[in-house]
């Protein structure tokens, strides 16, 4: 059985929430995601294809995605 935390990390991307400004709904508009924001930070959550396309995506518009 897989780890939960490998199959966590493959469905979301946890970022500062200040990180998506200006980039939130595009985000939405061009991948199947749900943005989940808190005070501090933004949560991505999809698919692992998803996730990893909205990563690619980002990195290539500037944010750090660790």
């Amino acid at each position: 059985m897989p780890d939960p935390s490998s199959l966590r990390d493959s469905t979301q991307i946890v970022l500062p929430r200040h990180a998506l400004d200006g980039r939130r709904d595009r985000l939405r508009e061009r991948f199947t995601v749900t943005v989940v924001e808190s005070d501090e930070r933004s949560r991505i959550i999809g698919s692992p294809v998803e996730i990893k396309a909205a990563s690619d995506y980002l990195a290539r518009n500037g944010v750090a995605v660790a």
